[in-house]
């Protein structure tokens, strides 16, 4: 395979644009939030797209879209890519919707230069991998992958009480097919970092050996609720204090471990949340993630002793609760190196990267080999309109992809 195989960089920038007319947000993003009429506008625009391209189309259980070009062995499993379509309340043009029309473009392009695979190539657009309106994220491709049933799935619940599976009946999506695991020969995802790495570096491709792990904890502090005014200092028992300690504790250990991983607390709730009444009791979520299991645990362990002795020093009781743990995720060896190998034949700068979001990716690499490709956003910014790849970039993600599943696939 030379490095002729190219994709049409213009065919697939004028094909993210024309899907972010779609939904457009205020400020030049998008806004497409799962199962709504404009999600369904852009998985029916999708589907036209696959559908000029000579592929079949089949819709699981859970809404997934799975086009499939046919390969020269109708019994070989499929080589799979996607990502999602929908997106977070101010997200922006590239979060997911590049990863499935980065696919898309590879279909394209075998179509163009008439090349047969072996093996079936599939494209694959997840349901509600944000998360932004059914909780949890990524319920699609976890459904899928054997990691919730297809029971929970449909039954996920929006904030005015509409589920997933109520949706998918409204939209017409509710597909036939099974949504359980099924052989996948390999499955890769295109998607833009996220994140700043890559841009500082210099790199064009970010190939992603795997996902960090996580831990959320809820930590609350109980103190005695008091009057602002004639309760002295030095008899006070603030639990908001308390809180804010342990804030920039959180801080002080993802400072002291960033070769590792990264802190942050992202929720406060004040009790009585009163301006004129000392907090009896606060309770905080602490998200710890980490590449490393033995790190995951120890920044945990860290934070519960800082927990335990401010509430030791202000004469506070602490409890803290582990409220989920997510193992790293370490992607298949040989899928990874298809990814190296293909950025190097196409003389790409490119770097080992450990994702630091969720993805597809993650759940499907329980049952199938999987590798990601990272391209750059303009500082690292994504979750946001604002959020920026430039065409040069998205073009060498998709080129990269094309090398991969072709070597995957098989040459005819």
């Amino acid at each position: 395979m030379g490095t002729n195989l190219l994709t049409n960089r213009d065919r697939l920038w004028d094909s993210l644009m024309a899907m972010a007319e779609i939904g457009p947000g205020a400020e030049g993003g998008s806004r497409r939030l799962a199962l709504t009429d404009e999600d369904l506008a852009g998985r029916e625009l999708f589907i036209s797209w696959c559908r000029e391209a000579g592929c079949s189309i089949g819709i699981d259980q859970m809404g997934n879209i799975f086009a499939r070009r046919a390969g020269t062995d109708p019994d070989a499993a499929p080589v799979m890519t996607g990502s999602h379509l929908d997106t977070q309340p101010h997200g922006g043009k590239f979060d997911g919707v590049y990863g499935v029309l980065a696919g898309l473009e590879v279909i394209r392009s075998l179509n163009e230069m008439d090349i047969r695979t072996r093996a079936p190539v599939e494209v694959v657009c997840w349901t509600n991998e944000e998360g932004s309106r059914f909780s949890p994220a990524m319920v699609g491709s976890g459904v899928f992958a054997g990691q919730f049933t297809l029971d929970y799935g449909l039954a996920r619940m929006d904030a005015d009480g509409i589920t997933l599976g109520s949706e998918l009946e409204r939209i017409g999506h509710n597909g036939g097919q099974a949504c359980a695991p099924r052989p996948v020969a390999a499955y890769f995802e295109a998607h833009i970092e996220q994140g700043p790495i890559l841009e500082r570096a210099g790199k064009t491709i970010g190939v992603v050996t795997g996902g960090q792990g996580s831990s959320w904890f809820e930590v609350t502090f109980s103190g005695q609720d008091s009057h602002a005014g004639t309760t002295p200092m030095s008899v006070r028992r603030d639990a908001l204090l308390g809180a804010a300690r342990l804030v920039v504790a959180v801080n002080e250990i993802g400072v002291r471990n960033q070769q590792v991983g990264v802190t942050t607390v992202g929720r406060l709730d004040v009790t009585p949340n009163s301006r004129n009444t000392i907090p009896g009791a606060v309770s905080l979520d602490a998200d710890i993630r980490a590449f490393s299991q033995d790190a995951l645990e120890a920044m945990g362990r860290e934070m519960e002793t800082a927990a335990t002795n401010i509430a030791k020093d202000l004469g506070l009781d602490v409890t803290c609760t582990l409220l989920a743990r997510k193992a790293p995720t370490v992607f298949d060896k040989s899928t990874v190196d298809l990814v190296r190998r293909s950025s190097e034949k196409l003389g790409l700068a490119h770097m080992d990267i450990v994702s630091g979001a969720g993805h597809d990716a993650i759940y499907l690499s329980a049952i199938a080999p999987t590798a990601m490709i990272f391209i750059p956003c303009e500082d690292g910014l994504s979750h946001n309109e604002a959020e920026s790849a430039t065409p040069d970039d998205i073009t060498a993600g998709a080129n990269v992809l094309l090398a991969a599943m072709l070597q995957a696939a098989g040459q005819d």
